[in-house]
Formats: structure tokens, sequence, C-alpha cells
């Protein structure tokens, strides 16, 4: 795909170049056809993991990126802290299936522009595109409420909700992870650990939200996940 200096409309204007970075490509190719579709956007690269997705913005410098928040491996949240790092002026939108502040809250502190979920219309995911590469921040109406009252500090704050507010982001990883059904070495295959290390996570957020046996984190995660998906 073309750098994006070279890319134009049939008018002769720069288009704004996105890149997609998600790891199923049947969501990458609607992703980019709903793009393609707008005459001053245009889809440069799209990568399905880490090493793709760096290879291809020092190759191609998207003005925004559009990153699964649940990337295998190092995961979306890791990512995006080195991304920003080593591309300060990338715009990142982050597109995720949890429908969670807490997520949202720590993708923004992270860097990101925008954090919105994969159960919102096309129409929306444009919008928030173009509310990034405006310079704003975009979070999908349903998360927006929550947020507001975060950084205004009018809410009781996410650990007084739920506790959650109090785990690293791996730990988080692991806790989704947990509450999506996943045993321990299917959660190390998806996080490239070993499983020891997941069982070292597992008692580091038992011993953070105050439970005691496997199966109260078991049930409290699965909880937590039916409540968000």
């Amino acid at each position: 795909m073309a750098h994006s200096d070279d890319v134009r409309t049939r008018q002769g204007t720069a288009k704004q170049t996105v890149m997609i970075v998600d790891d199923h490509p049947l969501v990458c190719k609607g992703l980019a056809g709903l793009i393609n579709d707008e005459p001053d956007l245009e889809v440069v690269a799209v990568a399905g993991n880490v090493a793709e997705a760096v290879a291809l913005m020092r190759h191609t410098s998207p003005d925004l990126m559009l990153l699964d928040h649940s990337l295998p491996g190092m995961g979306g949240l890791d990512f995006l802290k080195n991304a920003r790092s080593e591309f300060p002026g990338l715009s990142v939108l982050v597109i995720s299936m949890h429908e969670e502040s807490v997520y949202a809250e720590r993708v923004l502190r992270a860097g990101a522009r925008g954090y919105i979920i994969k159960q919102e219309p096309g129409e929306k995911v444009v919008e928030a595109i173009r509310c990034v590469l405006s310079g704003n921040i975009y979070a999908s109406p349903s998360l927006l409420s929550r947020l507001l009252q975060i950084i205004a500090g009018s809410g009781e704050g996410l650990s007084g909700k739920d506790g959650l507010a109090s785990l690293a982001d791996r730990e988080l990883q692991v806790f989704s992870l947990i509450g999506e059904g996943c045993a321990a070495r299917e959660i190390a295959k998806r996080l490239n650990l070993s499983p020891k290390t997941v069982q070292t996570y597992r008692e580091h957020i038992k011993a953070k939200l105050g439970l005691k046996i496997a199966t109260e984190l078991t049930r409290y995660a699965v909880l937590w996940y039916k409540g968000n998906h």
C-alpha cells in the first residue's frame, strides 16, 4: 500500500490514512471496507500482530492506528504504550469487545485518543475515527458518563466500584480471560506466558480482590465478564 503522503482523493486533496491492527482477518476486512468507502479516508496497512504492526508503521506512517485491545501475546495496551513512545505523533483509536470503563480509562491514560466498542454500528466507527483525527477524544456513549465521573473525580472511582482498578494491566488481562472461561494453559498460550506465571498472576489477583480460594476468583471473574459482554 502507498505511503500516506502519496494517498490522494480524486479532487487532489490528501486523504487521511489509517492502519488496522487486529488478529481477526474478517474483522480487518470489514473495517477496511467500511473505511475505504469514505472519500477522505484510506486504509494503508493491515497487521495481525505486533511485529507486523511495528514494521508497517515504520513503512507507511499512518495518521491513525485502529488498534484491537485484545491482541495475542503482548496485548493491545502494552503495544499501545510502546507505539506511543516510538511514534509520539500517532493518533490511536482502540476498538474493543469490552464495554467496561476500566479498560477505556486505562487505554486513554496510556495515550490513546479514543475507545470504541465493537458492538457499535459502522457509522459510529467512522465518526470516532474522524473525531480522533480532528484532535479530539472519543469514547463510546455507553461509557462516556462513567469516564467523565472518573476524570472529574465525582464518582466513587473504579476501585470503590469493583476493586479492578488495583489490578495491573496484565493482571486485568488474566482476570478477563478467567471470566471468559479459559483454563491456565489457554491463558498462557494467548498471552505468551508460562502456566506458572499465569498461576502467579492468579494469586496476585486473589490477594488484591480479597478472595481466598480459586473458585471464588472464577465465580467473580465469570460474573464480571458476563455483565460486560
